[in-house]
């Protein structure tokens, strides 16, 4: 010691280290003066407070044992835990607990809907179940007017130092139809509080059924929350039977909440709604459960079973907290009642719809169920999968499909974990439609009286044909990705004001995406696309990105374009072309530059026509490559054009790649020519052809875009009942048709889809046979392909069918219509009915 003593004045008496510590001291000095003296006194406290907020908030969670006063009981263990936090509750829980600003903005948006539509009779009442401070309430503030909008509003919370913060909050805000109540949530009743009751309604027992009709509490809730508070329960069960009699019938409930679960546990529940990131990795499980065990926060996956159990889905989402690189899963789920009393009518309902069944006939069925000795009528026989799926569900004791709790029955139930659909890879192939749809309405001439089945693709022509008032419109796709984007275009239309509506469909992007997605559109989407578009929509519409028309497959196709263009310097070029005034200006400027890019054969043969660019950029399917292959073999053995028009052989009855491969690299390329230099020779980009010019530009304008986003169009859309008529079904077509009335159509509108058909299988006359039962006499189906001679209107002539081809590429340079992406067009009539 003595020498370390030594050493130390020793170096202090060295007149080097004394001028070292005096420029130490003298830095330290100024520093602290320009802190002092250019930083405000307000940000210094800030800092400050933020550092003393923290730290009793990790002495709290992490070191300070919380066994309350060892009698056991929840809310000692309560006040063990959040007396010394309760203050600094709400600063140090912003990053912690998210998910609860949207879980707030869908119950409001889900009230504003049933007000706009005439659903609540008088003013909601809201219980905020473990509502701790009050703060999800003041948040509330931003969706509706709490003081207005609800007759009461009722914080209930077993802390009563956290209770004591919500008062204090409450007076600030003097707000006198907030209640705090320090109780039970088991033993809360709103008829101890909504005076008009009499004693002797105010039975209440945790033990009977919620479908018992004296079950319910007097006084129901029309809006029950719980934030973070569910995982705090340790008797959840009877927490959950409790919340689900306070409800009202029609009332909804809104939870988000921690939770951990694995695959298995939920892959065989229909009525769960969106799955994406459901799943969480045995590390995740293990870690977390383990982690908020130490609070007492039980993540076990039963609490959050048990509340789908208890109530219907109506929309569900998986999330992740990303907090200091972690990825904590929480869920935010809203549902409501799943009484039975009117489910049996309103299956039927809607399975009349679905299925073009007089709903005559299904009040007829649900009497004669109770009748059994009654004979079925041939008429009522067939059903949709929603109605055979709510059928087991209802004898199983479990809740509908989400599908069937929704404000809107657009989209028909499917089961998103088969196979057939999960090839998809939650992608859509087209976010833009290639069909004319001037050319439809020329050729089918809608009326009122029509009834249409249209396969979706990205729903564009579905919203054409609605625009002509039909009596009905059954959109049909087995992605169902394809059917999301169709189902976010029908939301925007009820709930967007046009300005938005075009940012999003006619630019593409938009600033406010998960805002309009959460406040506006979420009440008219079914939980599968709302769940999908949470995830995947804010990327797709940043307006820093590449937008809408650059994601899905067909994104491959425009990026190419894109690609080119600034690789070989004609990005001016194109952008002119989409600009020109006269066809003459557009014609020049496509001959002088953009052509040889665009129709390079060397493009042609390696990279259009690869079999796999053809299918994951442009749908192209090797049964419709062969057409093309073919129909270009027979073009160089028969020059002249009447030789080609008298021609009857059928395209497509060879195998892709059978003409060789230098033959296979010329039709592609040839085929591309034949599709693009008669469109730009006799259709105007800038004003006439949308088509086009997204792919050339990404994006429309004011003067040249689809039907359906005219302002026009948006008044009709937008108007109340609209869309109504719509129904989604996410299936292939024959099993569509196959569930369908006998001749409940007038118009199938089949696209290309008879191209993807081999000619050597049986599905072509299947298909026919089908589309023959399910058309009215006289009904028509409207039939484009790559082949000008396809091989399967053989079958639709076998089958009662008279056809006729109405548009061709005969001779070379035609133009069909303003894609003119297809070689011919067809129109098939009924006129004779197959025997069933």
């Amino acid at each position: 010691m003595a020498s370390l003593a030594a050493d130390f004045f020793r170096r202090v008496a060295d007149p080097f280290s004394q001028v070292t510590l005096a420029t130490w001291c003298l830095i330290i000095v100024v520093l602290a003066y320009l802190l002092l003296s250019f930083t405000e006194l307000s940000l210094l406290r800030k800092t400050y407070n933020a550092l003393r907020h923290y730290g009793t908030f990790a002495y709290t969670c992490f070191l300070k044992p919380h066994s309350g006063d060892n009698t056991g009981k929840q809310q000692d263990a309560l006040e063990s835990f959040y007396s010394s936090q309760a203050s600094i509750y709400d600063a140090t829980r912003a990053k912690l607990l998210q998910g609860r600003e949207d879980m707030l903005a869908l119950v409001g948006a889900q009230l504003k809907n049933r007000r706009d539509t005439d659903q609540l009779s008088k003013k909601p009442i809201w219980v905020d179940i473990g509502g701790g401070t009050g703060w999800n309430i003041e948040q509330m503030q931003s969706q509706l007017d709490v003081q207005t909008f609800f007759h009461a509003v009722y914080l209930v919370d077993l802390s009563s130092s956290l209770c004591e913060v919500a008062r204090q909050r409450f007076h600030r805000l003097g707000w006198k139809n907030v209640h705090v109540i320090c109780e039970d949530a088991r033993t809360f009743r709103l008829s101890d509080y909504e005076a008009g009751v009499d004693d002797s309604q105010r039975e209440f027992s945790i033990g009977k059924s919620v479908y018992e009709e004296d079950a319910r509490d007097a006084v129901g809730a029309d809006l029950l929350t719980m934030s973070y508070s569910l995982s705090m329960i340790p008797e959840f069960h009877s927490a959950i039977d409790s919340i689900t009699n306070l409800l009202s019938p029609t009332g909804i409930v809104g939870v988000v909440d921690f939770y951990v679960q694995n695959q298995i546990e939920f892959q065989s529940r229909n009525y769960i709604g969106g799955a994406i990131d459901r799943h969480c990795m045995w590390v995740s499980r293990v870690f977390w459960r383990t982690w908020f065990e130490l609070d007492r926060v039980n993540l076990e996956s039963a609490r959050r079973d048990y509340i789908e159990y208890k109530f219907g889905t109506i929309l569900s989402t998986n999330r992740r907290c990303r907090l200091f690189g972690l990825r904590i899963p929480f869920y935010i789920f809203v549902g409501c009642t799943r009484s039975t009393a009117n489910s049996i009518h309103q299956l039927e309902a809607v399975d009349a719809a679905v299925t073009e069944s007089p709903f005559i006939s299904a009040l007829d069925l649900h009497a004669q169920t109770l009748n059994p000795k009654v004979r079925r009528s041939s008429s009522t026989e067939r059903r949709s999968k929603a109605y055979d799926t709510a059928v087991i569900n209802l004898a199983s004791s479990l809740p509908l499909p989400a599908a069937y709790y929704q404000s809107n029955k657009t989209r028909i139930y499917y089961d998103e974990t088969l196979q057939k659909h999960r090839q998809f890879n939650d992608e859509y192939i087209y976010a833009f439609t290639w069909e004319d749809s001037r050319t439809d309405a020329r050729l089918l001439k809608i009326t009122g009286d029509d009834v249409i089945l249209a396969l979706t693709s990205a729903g564009d022509n579905i919203l054409s044909y609605a625009l002509e008032r039909p009596k009905r419109i059954h959109a049909v796709d087995l992605n169902p990705a394809q059917n999301h984007l169709l189902e976010l275009k029908v939301a925007a239309f009820r709930s967007l004001d046009y300005q938005d509506v075009w940012k999003l469909f006619g630019v593409g992007k938009h600033e406010n995406f998960q805002k309009l997605l959460l406040e506006n559109m979420s009440p008219h989407l079914s939980s599968q696309a709302f769940d999908y578009w949470l995830h995947l929509g804010t990327p797709t519409f940043n307006p820093s990105g590449k937008g809408l028309y650059f994601t899905g497959g067909s994104r491959h196709a425009l990026r190419l374009v894109s690609w080119l263009g600034s690789l070989l310097g004609i990005k001016n070029d194109m952008r002119r072309m989409c600009e020109a005034q006269t066809l003459n200006e557009q014609r020049e400027i496509w001959n002088k530059r953009v052509r040889r890019v665009l129709l390079s054969q060397f493009l042609a043969y390696f990279v259009i026509g690869s079999e796999r660019f053809l299918w994951k950029a442009l749908g192209v399917p090797s049964e419709q490559r062969a057409m093309i292959e073919e129909d270009y073999k027979r073009q160089l053995d028969r020059p002249s054009v009447s030789a080609i028009a008298a021609s009857d052989e059928k395209s497509g009855v060879g195998q892709p790649g059978q003409v060789g491969a230098t033959k296979s690299g010329q039709a592609i390329w040839n085929y591309g020519v034949q599709t693009l230099d008669p469109a730009v020779n006799n259709t105007l980009l800038s004003e006439d052809n949308h088509y086009y010019r997204l792919c050339l530009l990404g994006e429309y304008s004011r003067k040249c875009h689809p039907d359906y986003l005219t302002p026009k169009a948006h008044i009709k859309l937008a108007q109340p009942g609209a869309l109504d008529n719509l129904r989604i079904h996410t299936d292939e077509l024959a099993e569509v048709f196959a569930r369908m009335q006998p001749e409940a159509l007038t118009i199938a509108v089949l696209m290309d889809s008879m191209d993807w058909f081999s000619p050597t299988g049986p599905e072509a006359d299947a298909q026919a046979k089908a589309v023959n039962r399910s058309l009215k006499l006289g009904g028509r189906v409207l039939l484009r392909s790559a082949g000008l001679n396809p091989w399967y209107m053989r079958a639709f002539e076998m089958n009662g069918f008279v056809t006729k081809r109405v548009a061709a590429r005969i001779p070379p340079g035609t133009c069909t219509d303003r894609v003119n992406m297809y070689a011919s067009t067809w129109i098939c009539t009924k006129t004779a009915s197959l025997e069933q």
